[in-house]
């Protein structure tokens, strides 16, 4: 008897440890303001929405990094309307004439990425130039039967989403007919049988990745973060415009809410997801923008009610809370940022201070993930 009433009050102890020490989504304002200022920052240092981006090279501005910037700019404009943001983004759309780098003919995803901010200001101004460009792109590419421009998986964020907002403003569903058979072809056909693991529900970058001709140093594959963050952003991309009815939105969603199931075990303790997935001593340490992406997924999948709230919410709130402590600078600056690149070993060392080669798109990955946290009720 005594010895069940001490397994009792073990596990009324147990319980309420677990209690005191899950964390709690911060209010709403806090949040707010951590997104303004990170984004105050970078408007503040880039006054000039269309100056050149200077690395190792000179790039214009609409190219992928800023583009993603935008996507974040843009929802934090849902949730903080502030016209300074649109007219930021207006202002780097007229300076580009709402054009792609590579022009028209561009079959780049990259290069297409600008499109998806183009088509989002025209479905508040409904102003056709500002999504003429775009439109005449994608046509070019669905005027021939190449669907295998996308062998890198990255390129399912910068332009699959295009193609879902062009199939939305004109009603047109040949657009998610050729989007789907090129998400097809990466996830079945490039590498061989294809980008996707089924295996672990994760996918590989491109086809240099593939398992078992690569390894991580632990024997097992490698899958990127933010390669996989950007997958996962992609569908949630798509999964808020595409009409139910498409014949492969089922799809779409199986696919995120298997990807959702894989990486929440993947979570590290303090918050964060390593670089490499699944080697956690492959450069393992804090990194914002795959754990931003993933987080911007279980977030958007609550808030749809296509993730159980109880089962992904602790991993949010963990992670968003990691991201608001570790990472913002006092002035702004965002930390823990990986370069730009294509594997865990890119940019490395991966570091609070170190700024990476763009600053960009590390911050569209953290406004993403703010403005879909902040609507969790």
């Amino acid at each position: 008897m005594k010895k069940a009433f001490r397994k009792i009050v073990y596990s009324f102890l147990l319980l309420g440890s677990v209690a005191v020490n899950a964390q709690k989504l911060p209010k709403k304002n806090k949040s707010l303001d951590a997104m303004r200022l990170a984004n105050t920052y970078f408007m503040n240092k880039w006054p000039d929405a269309g100056k050149t981006i200077f690395t190792n090279i000179e790039r214009p501005s609409n190219i992928w990094t800023r583009a993603i910037y935008y996507e974040g700019l843009m929802e934090l404009y849902k949730i903080d309307p502030d016209k300074k943001y649109k007219n930021y983004a207006l202002q780097w759309g007229e300076f580009h004439k709402w054009n792609l780098r590579g022009g028209i003919k561009t079959r780049n995803a990259d290069n297409q990425c600008c499109g998806q901010i183009y088509i989002d200001l025209y479905l508040m101004d409904k102003k056709e130039e500002y999504i003429k460009n775009i439109k005449a792109s994608v046509d070019s590419m669905m005027a021939t039967e190449k669907k295998d421009d996308w062998s890198w998986v990255d390129a399912i964020q910068m332009a699959m989403p295009v193609y879902t907002r062009l199939g939305v403003v004109y009603k047109d569903a040949g657009y998610f007919n050729r989007m789907y058979e090129m998400y097809a072809f990466t996830k079945y056909k490039h590498g061989g049988n294809g980008l996707y693991d089924p295996k672990t529900d994760l996918w590989w970058r491109d086809k240099d990745f593939v398992y078992p001709a690569y390894k991580e140093p632990n024997g097992e594959g490698c899958y990127w973060a933010r390669g996989n963050g950007w997958v996962l952003a992609a569908l949630v991309r798509v999964l808020q415009l595409l009409p139910k009815s498409d014949p492969h939105y089922q799809e779409y969603l199986t696919d995120f809410k298997k990807m959702c199931n894989a990486l929440l075990p993947l979570q590290r303790e303090d918050g964060f997801w390593n670089v490499s997935l699944k080697d956690p001593n492959n450069f393992g340490g804090k990194e914002l923008t795959g754990t931003s992406l993933f987080t911007y997924g279980f977030a958007w999948g609550i808030n749809n009610g296509v993730l159980d709230k109880k089962q992904y919410l602790p991993a949010i709130s963990k992670a968003w809370n990691s991201l608001l402590k570790d990472c913002i600078h006092t002035d702004g600056k965002l930390g823990y940022v990986q370069g730009t690149g294509k594997e865990p070993k890119e940019a490395q060392p991966v570091t609070y201070d170190k700024i990476p080669d763009f600053e960009d798109f590390g911050l569209g990955c953290f406004l993403l993930t703010g403005s879909e946290v902040y609507k969790i009720k």
